[in-house]
């Protein structure tokens, strides 16, 4: 057979084969032609040469099992896209008992896999733990590590706490009203100081910043302070100047509302704050109930807050979904300016992340405010009856009530 005829023998062939079988077609044709084959179907169709000896070799051993060729979409479905509900009651599982380092979106779990496929069992999904561990993987947790867990002595009831703000966020989501996850992000010098973590940059061409990190004085320190809708996965940051109060952390809160909650949620009625036990939403802040006392006063929400427990900061929903992306966004850029800092956070986006808003606040708070026992007593404050220091309520005052579809 000349070169020209077999060329368009086997071209005809190849065609309709995958690799692996145009290999052996073509191996099987240049064997059948004996002494000199694999040279003309080289020729004839440009195989090479040692891949027709290697198809040749592979016809003459104990043929392996061939693979499976299937369409798209073939073969049997995954459970999770079978079982609707298998994630979110997964989610709610796990979630009252994640953590993880707070500059990453990296999540940690507790629980054993195994243990999670049991419960999931009573709860009618029928699932292995090795499905639970790959879920667990696709949704950003691992398995604990050694390092930033030891958080001290920890309080008795703090698993029962943690239990409570999942039952309080459940039974507010379904009632259809906000809730959100509040915290201070880590003050940032404004300047051109070195920010940690890299980006591509000309090789030999980094971003030169300044030695020693002191203070620029005509430039200052931003503060951010977030506001993360569980719900919506949505945040807000209002970068302060001034100091980190609870009458700032509280206007923060009432940009969000008056900016992204209240046009989100017409129908809103009352609104829950998770937060830290410290810092400027202090569990034990006069200041920061008397704010909330005046937020409620003004929309007419009825608002709940629930702490985390003393030490557990990293816990808190908004350090894994907002901060750790906004983190990320800004690596290695030296936040130069407010303006800078502002756009850096809103334009933090990830494919399933946040969508976030930031606006500058240049209003003045002032440290170290006392309240009175006669303006507290002026606060509507009704502790819960599970640990009322974490806990609690402030209703709007009479007569401000209902007022939040209209305000």
């Amino acid at each position: 057979m000349d070169t020209e005829a077999l060329h368009g023998k086997l071209s005809t062939l190849a065609i309709a084969l995958d690799e692996r079988s145009r290999r052996l077609v073509f191996a099987a044709g240049a064997k059948s032609l004996g002494r000199g084959g694999i040279e003309m179907v080289h020729r004839a169709t440009g195989m090479a040469r040692s891949t027709l000896a290697r198809g040749i070799m592979e016809l003459a051993s104990s043929p392996a099992e061939t693979p499976r060729i299937r369409r798209a979409g073939g073969g049997r479905k995954r459970i999770d896209d079978k079982d609707a509900t298998l994630l979110s009651d997964l989610e709610t599982l796990v979630g009252p008992g994640a953590r993880g380092d707070p500059e990453t979106p990296l999540r940690w779990t507790c629980k054993s896999v195994r243990v999670l496929a049991r419960e999931l069992g009573r709860n009618g999904h029928a699932v292995s733990y090795p499905v639970v561990a790959r879920l667990l993987a696709e949704s950003g947790y691992s398995l604990q590590g050694n390092r930033k867990t030891k958080e001290g002595s920890g309080h008795p009831d703090r698993n029962a706490q943690f239990g409570h703000i999942n039952a309080m966020v459940m039974a507010q989501q379904r009632k259809r009203q906000p809730v959100i996850s509040v915290d201070t992000k880590k003050k940032e010098l404004v300047g051109d100081f070195r920010n940690g973590g890299r980006e591509w940059r000309p090789a030999g061409m980094p971003v030169k910043v300044r030695v020693h990190d002191f203070i620029i004085p005509s430039k200052g320190k931003a503060i951010p302070y977030g506001i993360y809708d569980i719900t919506r996965n949505a945040g807000w940051v209002s970068v302060g100047v001034d100091h980190d109060t609870a009458e700032f952390a509280v206007s923060a809160i009432r940009r969000w509302w008056q900016k992204m909650g209240r046009a989100v949620y017409p129908n809103a009625r009352s609104l829950l704050i998770t937060a830290d036990a410290g810092g400027s939403n202090s569990a034990s802040s006069r200041l920061w109930k008397r704010e909330l006392q005046r937020f409620a006063n003004r929309t007419g929400l009825a608002i709940h807050v629930c702490h985390l427990p003393p030490g557990t900061r990293k816990w808190n929903k908004i350090e894994h979904r907002l901060f750790s992306f906004i983190t990320q966004n800004w690596r290695g850029q030296p936040l130069t300016s407010l303006a800078a800092i502002v756009s850096l956070i809103a334009a933090t986006k990830t494919q399933e992340g946040p969508r976030v808003r930031a606006e500058l606040d240049k209003g003045k708070y002032t440290g170290g405010r006392k309240i009175s026992d006669a303006e507290m007593a002026r606060v509507s404050l009704h502790p819960d009856s599970f640990h009322g220091e974490w806990n609690y309520s402030i209703l709007p005052a009479q007569g401000k009530r209902n007022r939040a579809i209209v305000n």
